[in-house]
């Protein structure tokens, strides 16, 4: 069961990065997108962080409030 709420929390980490990065990246024109490889890996990591980041808290969660083990 654990495997998944890690999995949702992945998902749900993921959207929310992907939300994040519409957000931070409205401004940018098509252009800057492509052309920039900074863009790539900054806004890319946050997002893999966030739903890395996600998957813990959702497993955290878990432990916490729904498993019967001590």
């Amino acid at each position: 069961m654990v495997y998944v709420i890690g999995i949702v929390g992945f998902v749900a980490g993921f959207c929310a990065g992907q939300m994040l990065l519409y957000v931070l990246l409205r401004h940018k024109t098509q252009e800057e997108l492509l052309s920039d490889p900074y863009l790539k890996w900054k806004y890319g990591g946050l997002n893999w962080i966030l739903a890395l980041l996600g998957a813990y808290g959702a497993v955290e969660l878990y432990y916490e409030y729904l498993s019967l083990a001590g």
